[in-house]
């Protein structure tokens, strides 16, 4: 059997962390096995699909890496990978569900649904909707001729049960007195998420659904219409969902949800579909850094765990620094240019990408995001304002306003203005002062830089040159006298 999945996300918002993992395990899967990675877009809700979601969506899969051999943007065998322009088919798979008996057309009201439901609960019955309000076919067929409006619900068989052996969940069972008659096209001529799911599968060919547990109990609904239609079902598996730290299901009170954000606060693609990767699955051997290419070798649907994932940005976070300590230096500074530039509001000079990258190493090593460079070293190409907190701390301590005044004076005797000349003359400063590195050296390091962060000292001033750093410790010499 050739392998085919898909990854069929609504632009109804942005591509949640939930989401990109159940892409990447399809992705694997298709991948592992020599198969096909379908994208189609379930975007029949038109009220709430947006141009914005549906870009954000497929950005965020190529930004992962993640590739697609037939869908949106690419083709293939299908007209059509979106629902919205697929509504005759279901309307076509519709009609002839009513014409065998395996749908009917409905005119129960609300009220009625919800007289039946309080019924079933005070006689401790299942709330699932058997149909009991409904004419038969033959009459509900005369009333929707005679122009009168009515959704269309499948038949569900009663008695009866549905099972399957979900890949990561093991065997399921659902007896059919807990599946209601339920809706598959609403009165205005528009699916419901069941029929066109199920529709799309059955026609792509679908061969192992891979999706949340969160439509674990939708899974007997698509079965049964699979079956209807006289396809053959796929195989399910479903993933657990993601959890925060505190065991509930993630959300935004956690922090981020979606790629997007973690991509524009400063973590690399590699590292967030490694960390992706590790939540319900593991490659073995104890490892925990793994490329993409080593974990399609390794994936296996069927070790996934069925236990929830804990989504911690604290370890996502260690991850991320791990791959960008093991960037190559050049890949680095293309990778951080972006965000200075941006933290600036301009370009970079040739000098100054030369002098970002003799910089870069120093702030590489301790760096767990991207976004954290800019700040860092932006007070080699602009003018600094100081951080009130650093000044407060630093600045107003016994020493400090001797140690800058001294370091003018050393610094201005240097010949040759380099690393180790620089280091040279200010560590015979502290001497000379008798000063500890910490009493001499953190007054130099917010008048060069205007924070008590930054890069090492001596290839800051080293780095920004001469001229600027006398000049930047004898402002700030003026403003502590």
């Amino acid at each position: 059997m050739t392998v085919r999945v898909r990854f069929a996300p609504s632009p109804t918002g942005y591509l949640h962390v939930g989401g990109g993992r159940t892409a990447l395990y399809n992705y694997l899967f298709a991948r592992g096995r020599g198969g096909t990675f379908i994208l189609r877009s379930d975007d029949t809700d038109e009220a709430r699909s947006t141009d914005e979601f549906r870009a954000d969506i497929l950005d965020s899969l190529r930004w992962l890496g993640l590739d697609w051999d037939e869908g949106i943007e690419v083709g293939g065998s299908m007209d059509s990978y979106r629902q919205s322009e697929r509504l005759l088919r279901y309307r076509e798979v519709v009609a002839e569900l009513v014409a065998a008996g395996r749908a009917y057309y409905s005119f129960a009201t609300p009220d009625q649904l919800d007289e039946f439901r309080k019924e079933a609960q005070a006689a401790g019955r299942s709330p699932a909707y058997d149909g009991r309000y409904d004419p038969d076919p033959v009459e509900g067929s005369a009333r929707v001729a005679a122009g009168e409006s009515a959704t269309v619900r499948f038949a569900v068989p009663r008695p009866g049960e549905t099972s399957f052996a979900d890949v990561v969940r093991g065997t399921v069972v659902f007896d059919h007195v807990q599946v209601d008659d339920f809706v598959i096209l609403r009165s205005n001529g528009t699916p419901t998420y069941h029929l066109a799911s199920t529709v799309d599968d059955v026609d792509f060919g679908i061969t192992h659904v891979v999706r949340g547990e969160d439509l674990l109990s939708s899974t007997p609904k698509h079965i049964l219409l699979t079956e209807a239609m006289g396809a053959e079902r796929a195989a399910y598996a479903h993933l657990s969902l993601l959890m925060g730290p505190d065991g509930k299901k993630l959300s935004k009170r956690h922090g981020h949800t979606a790629i997007k954000a973690y991509r524009e606060e400063g973590y690399l693609p590699e590292a967030m579909v490694n960390y992706l990767a590790l939540l319900g699955w593991s490659p073995g051997d104890d490892d925990t850094v793994v490329g993409i290419e080593d974990m399609v070798d390794r994936f296996d649907l069927g070790t996934v765990s069925k236990n929830p994932a804990i989504f911690d940005t604290d370890k996502l976070q260690w991850m991320n620094g791990v791959y960008i300590r093991e960037m190559a230096p050049e890949a680095f500074v293309n990778a951080v240019r972006p965000s200075v530039e941006k933290h600036l509001g301009r370009s970079l000079g040739d000098d100054e990408v030369a002098t970002l990258a003799e910089i870069a190493p120093l702030v590489q090593e301790r760096t767990k995001l991207l976004t954290e460079v800019p700040p860092q070293v932006a007070f080699l190409f602009a003018d600094i304002e100081y951080d009130e907190r650093s000044w407060d701390k630093v600045m107003t301590k016994d020493g400090a306003a001797e140690a800058v005044a001294s370091a003018v004076e050393w610094l201005s005797d240097v010949d040759y203005w380099g690393i180790e000349a620089v280091e040279t003359a200010l560590r015979a400063m502290l001497e000379d002062l008798e000063l500890s590195a910490r009493k001499g050296l953190q007054p130099l390091r917010v008048a060069i830089s205007g924070s008590a962060v930054s890069p090492p000292l001596f290839e800051s001033i080293a780095a920004l040159g001469r001229e600027k750093s006398i000049a930047r410790l004898e402002a700030a010499s003026i403003r502590m006298a």
